[in-house]
């Protein structure tokens, strides 16, 4: 096959959860242990840091990865899901795999895939790790798609694992109470590997990931506990200004109010890795930190698509970054004349957690991402009523945010979220935001 024909089968016809959700989860590690040794086990030639997390695993995994690139090291970093293009997934150096190395890999694995029919997170996991062999790199900076336990990723054996934070997201899969969810992000745990863990949310999370971890003689760092902030403060554009105890003064590039956490969470991770006998210079800290959308491609988080109208998109689909959110709404709407909320969900979601978060004082354009996975807007419109949010259904994404433009005055602001695969397809709509 040629690219264009391997992109149609990677996309059209493998299971994808970011396209058919539960039927295309396939729980359990056999398919991507026997992807990997047919590869003859690539990330053992380098050195993995594996971050897990309900929400900002991607701010953590990109700043770390674009530190370490600004330090001299070659990274590997996955991530997911994509916004654009599918390749995102996989970068060194912040540049996405080739596209003859995707049909390359494709198609030396065919008679695997079409035998044992892996997913399409266990192909692109599979085609992750070989390509870092492959380029060489020294750091693998490895995002989980989702939990942990029973993650596609957690074949490797990492110099250091993360936890970010703890929240109720893919419930039906991680379960329904937060000590569930913790128990499946724990999976990442590994004997004698150092873990750091974000915000255990609670005393009863605290206790059990310090028991995870000396049942497996894993040393452990909760960053909210250590002193690696002096002093933060949030900007008026979302952006952060931070006195730091190792690296002196750090403008912070990556925007909104969870990012004071993140920064602590990388902060620990440096300390830790650098204990281990990891160069990390100052100036790359600080060229990191301010640099690092540009350095990885890190898109869709607190964005700024377009200007009078202000424009801003995010990823957050569930209560843990809506809490986050809404506290930036509300900067933003002091600051303008009126708030436009263009709002599309997927079905699978916590739909009512998330609308109880969000400002009432609000004109709203209720919509759906082109997959099967979106909640009709009609839907969506019914549950935003019940919590007092009032405005129009649309079909498309498109036609949303053109309607939201022609009501909207130069003053005003503009948001564009709800669901990953909203704010993907309003990408399209604003080619200059692509990285």
């Amino acid at each position: 096959m040629n690219y264009e024909e391997t992109l149609d089968y990677l996309c059209n016809r493998i299971p994808a959860f970011h396209k058919i959700g539960s039927r295309a989860y396939k729980p359990g590690l056999e398919r991507s242990m026997a992807l990997d040794d047919l590869a003859g086990n690539p990330h053992k030639k380098y050195k993995p840091i594996h971050v897990a997390g309900t929400n900002g695993k991607g701010s953590v995994a990109h700043l770390l990865a674009a530190i370490l690139q600004a330090t001299g090291h070659k990274v590997g970093l996955y991530t997911s899901p994509h916004l654009v293009d599918f390749r995102e997934r996989i970068r060194v150096n912040g540049t996405t795999i080739t596209q003859q190395y995707v049909t390359d890999f494709v198609g030396k694995n065919m008679t695997f895939i079409e035998n044992e029919r892996p997913s399409f997170f266990e192909i692109m996991s599979a085609m992750a790790f070989d390509y870092f062999r492959h380029k060489k790199v020294t750091y693998a900076v490895i995002e989980t798609g989702m939990g942990g336990r029973l993650d596609s990723t957690n074949i490797i054996h990492p110099v250091l694992s993360i936890i970010t934070s703890i929240s109720p997201d893919h419930t039906q899969y991680l379960g329904n109470t937060l000590r569930e969810i913790a128990g499946e992000k724990a999976g990442i745990i590994k004997r004698n590997v150092p873990v750091i863990i974000g915000e255990p949310d609670g005393e009863e999370l605290h206790q059990f990931f310090l028991s995870k971890a000396f049942e497996l003689s894993s040393p452990i760092t909760f960053a909210m506990e250590k002193d690696t902030l002096t002093y933060a403060e949030m900007q008026y554009d979302g952006s952060w200004f931070f006195e730091t105890t190792d690296y002196g003064v750090l403008k912070g590039d990556l925007r909104g109010a969870a990012q004071k956490r993140n920064a602590q969470i990388v902060l620990s991770a440096l300390k830790v890795l650098s204990n281990s006998g990891t160069q990390i210079r100052l100036a790359a800290v600080r060229k990191a930190f301010s640099n690092v959308t540009q350095m990885t491609g890190f898109m869709g988080r607190w964005q700024e698509l377009h200007d009078a109208p202000k424009i801003i998109c995010d990823i957050g689909h569930n209560t843990g970054a809506w809490k986050i959110n809404g506290k930036l709404l509300l900067n933003e709407a002091r600051r303008h004349e009126k708030t436009h909320m263009i709002i599309g969900m997927s079905k699978d979601k916590d739909v009512d957690g998330v609308l109880a978060l969000m400002p009432q004082n609000a004109v709203y354009y209720f919509t759906q991402a082109s997959g099967e996975r979106a909640l009709p807007a009609e839907e969506l419109a019914e549950k935003g009523a019940a919590f007092e949010l009032n405005g129009k259904c649309f079909r498309s994404v498109k036609e949303a945010v053109s309607d939201a433009i022609k009501q909207a005055s130069g003053k005003d602001f503009i948001f564009i979220g709800g669901s990953t695969f909203v704010v993907a397809e309003a990408f399209f709509l604003f080619p200059n935001a692509v990285k």
